[in-house]
């Protein structure tokens, strides 16, 4: 008996596709340094590696707004909320094209403790006020920095109306996890191989390493699709790695080469989200 047999013998896709496609974005802000950095001190902010960040805000996203435009394709952007302070008209452009924003923590080098769930619940409404006042959308997904939520996450999401998390990398499909306060959708991290800041900036890779992980994986799961195990494939594109001239072709060169194929379900992570409530017959409470 196979994995899938096992465990999702009901999963299926709308309209019997045979794989789910999502293209995640994420639109960031820094505090001290971000993930490119020069500076050996570490009580020195490095006003280099914020100066690199803040292209996502001024240039990259625009880029990648142009692009998913022209192909036709909605995306989800994990948002930091003072990324949506300081660029509330990418976050709207980015609602008003249809695209999903997502609560992505206040600070993007900033980790909430474990301890502290109060100041937790704090930032979660901040943020949550952020990106509603700059893009109008009140978000209800959720991925904290780093993926580095603490162990009263889940909970405090679900209190204060979130439908899904993605701060896991435990399964291929998304799955339902118990809280407090009622059931949160699991979004897994199946985006590494096709992650930019993993395959580009930490691998030190041309762009070609994530179009051969992307088909590599698309190939795969489209297989066990045409077997009636549908799967999902994702790629991530940061507005500050991504949206660089350098990454794009590469992004189109996939959507292209899904775009061949029959039974691709293109859709934002919120959709894929909510199917997997309905697949489980789940009550959200009104959230979403």
């Amino acid at each position: 008996m196979s994995y899938r047999d096992h465990t999702r013998k009901n999963w299926r896709l709308p309209g019997n596709a045979r794989i789910a496609f999502s293209v995640n974005l994420a639109l960031e802000a820094f505090r001290a340094r971000s993930q490119i950095t020069l500076e050996k001190r570490p009580d020195k902010v490095d006003h280099f590696s914020l100066s690199f960040a803040a292209y996502g805000g001024r240039a990259g996203i625009w880029r990648i707004l142009d692009t998913l435009d022209e192909l036709g394709v909605k995306g989800s952007m994990s948002t930091n909320g003072r990324a949506a302070e300081l660029y509330p008209e990418a976050v709207r452009a980015v609602a008003q094209a249809g695209h999903e924003l997502v609560g992505h923590g206040w600070e993007n080098d900033v980790v909430i403790p474990d301890d502290d769930p109060e100041a937790e619940r704090e930032e979660i409404r901040r943020v949550t006020r952020a990106i509603t006042e700059a893009g109008g959308v009140r978000p209800v997904g959720w991925t904290s920095p780093g993926s580095a939520g603490s162990a009263n996450t889940y909970s405090l999401l679900a209190a204060e109306g979130y439908i899904w998390n993605g701060d896991v990398a435990d399964d291929d499909l998304p799955y339902s996890r118990q809280t407090d306060n009622g059931p949160m959708i699991m979004m897994p991290r199946v985006n590494l191989p096709q992650n930019d800041l993993f395959m580009w900036i930490f691998g030190n890779n041309s762009p070609e390493p994530m179009w051969e992980n992307f088909k590599d994986t698309f190939d795969q799961l489209y297989a066990e699709g045409l077997k009636g195990r549908p799967g999902w494939v994702e790629i991530v594109m940061h507005a500050q790695f991504g949206g660089r001239p350098t990454l794009l072709p590469m992004l189109k060169r996939c959507i292209a080469y899904a775009r061949e194929h029959e039974g691709v379900w293109f859709c934002r992570k919120g959709d894929l989200a909510r199917w997997a409530a309905e697949l489980e017959g789940l009550d959200l409470g009104g959230r979403g």
